[in-house]
């Protein structure tokens, strides 16, 4: 199984794709092994802040439909957006967010959303850890040689992870592809 994992944003998008080598449904009291994940690409969209916005939201969805050419994911778990102080930035993440489901949609790529904190407390214990921190159990997860360059590639990884993690655990998140 193939879990994308999106950060949202409009500058830079976070993605990472993650493996789940093993498909076997485990009991809730047995221990998921990181060996079981393994990390087959972690980036960035970036897009310039010159640019008309509309031409972003292309580049990003034609980015995201290369990177789901590349891996055919079965799954896509994205971050539930929570609204900042700035409406300006706020309504223009929500837009990314709609362009990124709706590219998913028309490839047929099953979406779940996760609250931050959830995938914080997972990997961490603490809902509020720092993105640091975050960074630093995604290495160590998936015995990356070197700490993540960006933290929103991070988080995407982390979110994959998490969704997988879920995966493994219920068996219930995953609905059949169209």
């Amino acid at each position: 199984m193939i879990i994308l994992g999106i950060d949202q944003g409009i500058a830079t998008t976070g993605y990472g794709v993650v493996k789940l080598k093993t498909q076997q449904k485990l009991l809730k009291s047995q221990k998921i092994k990181d060996s079981n994940f393994q990390c087959l690409e972690l980036g960035c969209i970036l897009t310039d802040q010159s640019k008309r916005f509309s031409l972003r939201l292309k580049k990003m969805s034609s980015h995201l439909r290369t990177i789901i050419k590349k891996y055919n994911p079965d799954i896509c778990a994205i971050e539930t957006l929570f609204f900042f102080q700035n409406k300006k930035t706020a309504i223009q993440v929500s837009q990314a967010a709609g362009v990124t489901l709706y590219t998913l949609e028309q490839c047929g790529i099953p979406v779940v959303e996760f609250s931050p904190q959830e995938v914080k407390k997972s990997l961490t214990n603490n809902g509020w850890a720092k993105k640091q921190h975050i960074q630093e159990k995604v290495k160590k997860i998936f015995k990356l040689k070197e700490i993540p360059y960006s933290d929103d590639a991070a988080d995407a990884l982390a979110i994959a992870y998490y969704c997988a993690k879920r995966y493994i655990q219920d068996n219930t998140i995953i609905n059949q592809r169209k």
